[in-house]
């Protein structure tokens, strides 16, 4: 495979770099563009070769699905099925920007992102590159671009230090996270129950959160667990009320799914409760741009190698 860099800080640059993006991604390939986060490997959503290549390239297993990126919020209800009046509010509110929300995914579409148990995290990135190719290629799934273990990149060049010619496309847009944006990750936000649940905190406050949904459970909140002597006797013959048991078991399958959604946003280990605004090392769950990068010698028409 034929490698090719674009400085899309020059115009003639972003505009041949974003078409042969779409081509890459129209051959199902992978591409690294930036987002308002970290660099993100990018693939089709909807291809399942893609992904297993977006997979393969990062050294990651399915278990680790990538969440999807979108270019506006009514692709949401394309992709999401059962989506909740409260997880409308929200994206409605924060998009684009800093939220990801995990939804049902709807069981019509034939895609295949991994191990998500029916789920899928969706987010709308602040990002004006990002959004224009989002515009022209469709959702895409996308990961921080980096090799399973190390730190995910903050320039496109970073990218191609870890992955090399697996990658189809590098788009350089400068460093992420941009100047004067803090080094948070996506606040995610479980939206598969009935009350919408934080599994990360990061960019979006849960009081900005409770501004919009005042029932919204911070991190480590619970519902009250049921209990027998607090509900009626099951009438003969009547289904018997879901034990704690299986309770706790679907809670403990579902959070590892989400666990394993935060860790593919931006780069490894557990990224939900982010300890201030240098919370990835080099580049976390999300993050933003600090000096311009300088476009890599001989990068005039795109650089291949």
């Amino acid at each position: 495979m034929s490698t090719t860099s674009y400085n899309c800080t020059a115009p003639d640059q972003r505009s041949e770099g974003l078409a042969h993006a779409q081509k890459a991604i129209a051959a199902k390939q992978v591409i690294v563009m930036p987002t308002d986060t970290v660099y993100g490997i990018a693939a089709d959503a909807f291809s399942p070769q893609a992904v297993a290549t977006l997979l393969a390239a990062k050294g990651r297993s399915r278990t680790m699905p990538p969440p999807v990126l979108i270019p506006r919020l009514h692709t949401m209800d394309g992709l999401a099925a059962d989506v909740s009046a409260d997880a409308r509010a929200l994206a409605e509110k924060f998009w684009p920007g800093g939220l990801t929300l995990i939804m049902h995914a709807q069981p019509s579409l034939t895609w295949d992102l991994g191990d998500t148990l029916g789920t899928v995290a969706l987010r709308v990135p602040d990002d004006e590159l990002a959004l224009d190719l989002l515009t022209i290629t469709g959702p895409l799934a996308v990961s921080s671009a980096n090799r399973t273990g190390q730190p995910a990149a903050q320039t496109a060049s970073e990218a191609r230090a870890q992955l090399a010619e697996s990658v189809e496309v590098y788009l350089e847009a400068g460093f992420r996270p941009a100047e004067g944006a803090g080094n948070v990750p996506s606040t995610i936000v479980d939206a598969t129950g009935d009350r919408l649940k934080v599994v990360r905190e990061g960019a979006i406050t849960l009081e900005q959160l409770r501004s919009v949904v005042p029932s919204v459970l911070g991190l480590g909140e619970e519902v009250a667990m049921w209990s027998p002597a607090s509900e009626p006797e099951a009438a003969e013959g009547e289904a018997a009320a879901e034990t704690p048991a299986a309770a706790e078991a679907a809670e403990a399958a579902a959070e590892a799914a989400f666990a394993a959604y935060a860790a593919a946003e931006g780069g490894e280990g557990s990224r939900r409760a982010p300890a201030g605004p240098a919370e990835e090392p080099a580049a976390p769950t999300a993050a933003d741009e600090a000096p311009p990068v300088q476009p890599s010698p001989g990068a005039g028409t795109g650089q291949t190698t």
